[in-house]
């Protein structure tokens, strides 16, 4: 049986190694593609306030995502036409399950996915 101070170690590990992920860089998980579902804000959002105090442009290349850092540039390509765009992360979402993230309708139009409402694609973070 583990002795008190073996307990004491691996929980301080684990704690740590739970902070190292936070920050304002990208984390060790969040340098990853994803693979998933896209969708595109409703126009009603159009000059709102974004969860990073932006105000939200339709015709802005932006997106939602729910734990990639605000700031954060990433490729997001269409897997069905191979088509992709650059787009900044100014806000949290999307909210719906089984999406990954949430375009703005100019990014979507050029992801050419705007009358359908959502595809697959894959979300590649770039490098800062």
């Amino acid at each position: 049986m583990p002795t008190t101070a073996a307990w004491t170690f691996l929980f301080a590990a684990l704690c740590l190694s739970g902070c190292a992920a936070t920050g304002a860089g990208l984390g060790a998980g969040q340098n990853r593609s994803q693979l998933g579902l896209a969708s595109y804000y409703a126009h009603r959002f159009d000059g709102r306030t974004t969860a990073s105090g932006d105000e939200y442009d339709e015709g802005g290349m932006t997106a939602a995502h729910r734990t990639l850092p605000f700031g954060t540039r990433v490729r997001v390509t269409n897997l069905s036409n191979h088509r992709s765009v650059v787009v900044t992360i100014n806000d949290r979402g999307p909210h719906l399950k089984g999406r990954i993230i949430d375009l703005s309708p100019r990014a979507a139009r050029e992801l050419g996915f705007l009358q359908r409402g959502t595809t697959r694609v894959r979300v590649q973070p770039l490098s800062k």
